[in-house]
């Protein structure tokens, strides 16, 4: 096997990043890294995000090995979500870009403004 370079487009790291870079699998992992929690519990905590993504989010973290899926014997059956070691080590990197977007929201709009306007006064 080749050393990974994320520049090839072959590479299979980019892979890894497209799961970096997915926002509903970042607040997954996030939520998860707290206490393991059922489908609907994840579904009701992250707004915005449908019952037919959630589903494809956590098949894709369970089949990295980020995310663990149980299924307990009741009726009807439960199904619980926890994160892995190695899912740990993820959200503890992911964790930080959080922490970014949340302290620069303001910043970022700011100069999302300052751009647009500036767009709206060339087009005119």
């Amino acid at each position: 096997m080749r050393a990974p370079n994320v520049y090839s487009a072959q590479c299979p790291t980019r892979q890894i990043l497209d799961r970096v870079g997915d926002k509903w699998a970042v607040l997954i992992l996030i939520l998860l890294r707290n206490e393991p929690l059922r489908f609907n519990q994840l579904r009701r905590s992250i707004e915005g995000i449908s019952q037919k993504m959630l589903s494809q989010v956590l098949k894709s973290l369970e089949r990295d090995g980020l995310v663990r899926r149980r299924a307990i014997a009741t009726v009807p059956v439960t199904v619980e979500y926890s994160i892995t070691s190695l899912g740990l080590t993820l959200a503890a990197a992911v964790d930080p870009l959080r922490d970014w977007a949340e302290h620069h929201l303001k910043d970022v709009m700011a100069a999302q403004r300052r751009y647009d306007a500036q767009a709206t006064s060339k087009a005119a």
